[in-house]
C-alpha cells in the first residue's frame, strides 16, 4: 500500500511551509514516527515525523515551498526492512571473494623492490638537518627583523641560512588579491525572510523612537549573590537577571499602560494582561518565546518559564503558539556582549525593552565616586500611541525597580519573594 504524506498545518493562518531539510533519502527505509523532514513556516521550524513504516520515496527537494496538504513524499507500508539472514550471506560470501582476490596483488606487491639508483639532481636536492637552519649571526639578525627562518631560503652547505641570506631577506607584505576570493550563495530560511519582512515593516510603518537610562546594578548583584545557591538548590533553576526584568517592566506596564498597548487602524487597543515576549537566539534564528500572564508569575515562575523555553528554542521544538500574542519584548543583546543599541519594534507590539552588557564604571553615589556594576537600558516605542512622558516614565519606572528591587519587587521581604 502506498502512503501519500501531507503537509500538515502547523497553525492558524499559515498556508504553506518550505523544507528546509530532509532528515532521509530517496529510497530508505523509513520506522513509523520517525523524523523524516524540516520544515519552515514563517513562524518555526517543525519536524515532520513518518505516519508509517516503510520505503520512502520523497516528492520534493529541499528549499521547495510547498502548500499545507500537498504530497511530499510516499510510502510504501508493504516493503520490507532491509537486512536478515540473506543479507548478511550475501556481504560473506562478498568479502570471501574480495579477499581471495587481493592475495594475488598483495604477492606481487611483496615482490616488487624499491630501486637504490638516484640521478646526482637527486642527491643535491637531498635535505639534512642543516637545511633552512640560520648560522648564529643570521639568527640574529632575522630576530632583529622579526622574521621566521622559514620565509627565507638558504644558499650555504646543505641549504644552511647564512649572514647575507638573512641580510637581503625582507619581510613580506603580501599581496592584493593573492587570498581567497570565493563567494556562496545560500536561500535564506522562510523563518529569517519573514523576520527581514517584520523588521523593515516595522521600522517603515511605525514612529518608532528609542529612549536610554543607565541600571546601577549594585543591589541585584548583592541578592544574587546571597540567594543563588539557596535559590537553585531549592527550585533547581538558577535566579538569573531576566526574573527581575521581567518583573520590573510588569510593574512598569502596570503604570504606564498605553506601553502595553497596540495600534489597530484608528483604535488602541490596551491590554489587561502581561504577556512579555523574551527575543532569544535559536538555530534558525532570532526567535521570540511568549512568557505569558508574566503578571502572575514569582521570580522562580518566570526563571521556570525562561529556561523551558529557551531551551525549546534552542532544540527547534518550540511551537507557533507559544510564539505568539506577545504584548511586550524584553531583547537580551547583553549576552553577546553589546554596550548599547537601539533594538526594533516586534509588531503589532508598541514598544521594546533593550538589555545590554554590565560593566563597571565609575559613577556618583551620595555626593562621591564609586565603581558600580551599571547596564545601559534602551526603550523603542512607537510614537504614534506613546508620548514622551509615558515611555520616559517607563523606563526611570524600570530602573527606579531594579536599582530597589527589595523595595519595589519584593515587597521587603526577599525570602519569601524567592520561596525559600
Amino acid at each position: 500500500m502506498a502512503l501519500e504524506m501531507k503537509v500538515p498545518s502547523p497553525g492558524e493562518s499559515i498556508t504553506e511551509v518550505e523544507i528546509a531539510s530532509w532528515l532521509v533519502k530517496d529510497g530508505d527505509y523509513v520506522e513509523k514516527d520517525q523524523a523524516i523532514a524540516e520544515v519552515d513556516s514563517d513562524k518555526a521550524t517543525l519536524e515532520l515525523p513518518a505516519e508509517a513504516s516503510g520505503i520512502i520515496t520523497l516528492k520534493a527537494e529541499e528549499g521547495d515551498t510547498v502548500a499545507v496538504g500537498d504530497v511530499v513524499c510516499i510510502i510504501d507500508t508493504d516493503a520490507k526492512k532491509p537486512g536478515g539472514d540473506d543479507a548478511s550471506d550475501k556481504k560473506e560470501t562478498s568479502e570471501k571473494s574480495d579477499s581471495k582476490e587481493d592475495a594475488p596483488k598483495k604477492a606481487e606487491a611483496k615482490t616488487q623492490t624499491p630501486s637504490k639508483s638516484s640521478t646526482p639532481n637527486q642527491e643535491q636536492d637531498k635535505k639534512t638537518y642543516a637545511t633552512g637552519s640560520p648560522s648564529p649571526a643570521a639568527k640574529k639578525i632575522l630576530d632583529e627583523k622579526g622574521m621566521s627562518s622559514k620565509d627565507v631560503k638558504g644558499s650555504g652547505r646543505d641549504g644552511r641560512i647564512t649572514k647575507d641570506d638573512a641580510n637581503n631577506a625582507t619581510p613580506s607584505m603580501g599581496t592584493p588579491g593573492s587570498g581567497s576570493r570565493g563567494s556562496e550563495r545560500k536561500k535564506l530560511s522562510m523563518l529569517r525572510r519573514k523576520v527581514a519582512e517584520r523588521l523593515v515593516s516595522a521600522k517603515n510603518e511605525t514612529a518608532m523612537l528609542t529612549t536610554f537610562n543607565e541600571v546601577d546594578m549594585t543591589a541585584i548583584f548583592e541578592l544574587r549573590n546571597q540567594y543563588k545557591e539557596q535559590f537553585k538548590e531549592k527550585h533547581g533553576v538558577g535566579l538569573g537577571f531576566m526574573s527581575f526584568f521581567t518583573l520590573a517592566v510588569v510593574r512598569a506596564l502596570e503604570l504606564y499602560p498605553d506601553v502595553n498597548s497596540m495600534i489597530d487602524g484608528d483604535y488602541m487597543i490596551t491590554y489587561d494582561f502581561k504577556d512579555i515576549s523574551i527575543a532569544v537566539s535559536g538555530p534558525k534564528g532570532l526567535m521570540v518565546p511568549v512568557i505569558r500572564n508574566a503578571e502572575n508569575l514569582s521570580f522562580r515562575g518566570v526563571e521556570d518559564e525562561v529556561k523551558r523555553l529557551a531551551i525549546r528554542a534552542r532544540d527547534g521544538q518550540i511551537t507557533v503558539d507559544e510564539m505568539t500574542g506577545g504584548t511586550f519584548t524584553i531583547s537580551n543583546g547583553g549576552v553577546f556582549g553589546s554596550m548599547l543599541s537601539t533594538p526594533i519594534i516586534n509588531p503589532p507590539q508598541s514598544a521594546i525593552l533593550g538589555m545590554h552588557n554590565i560593566v563597571e564604571r565609575a559613577i556618583v553615589r551620595d555626593g562621591g565616586i564609586v565603581v558600580a556594576p551599571v547596564m545601559y537600558v534602551a526603550l523603542s516605542y512607537d510614537h504614534r500611541i506613546i508620548d514622551g512622558r509615558e515611555s520616559v516614565g517607563f523606563l526611570v519606572a524600570i530602573k527606579e525597580a531594579l536599582e530597589s528591587p527589595e523595595e519595589l519587587l519584593m515587597d521587603g521581604n526577599v525570602k519569601r519573594a524567592l520561596e525559600l
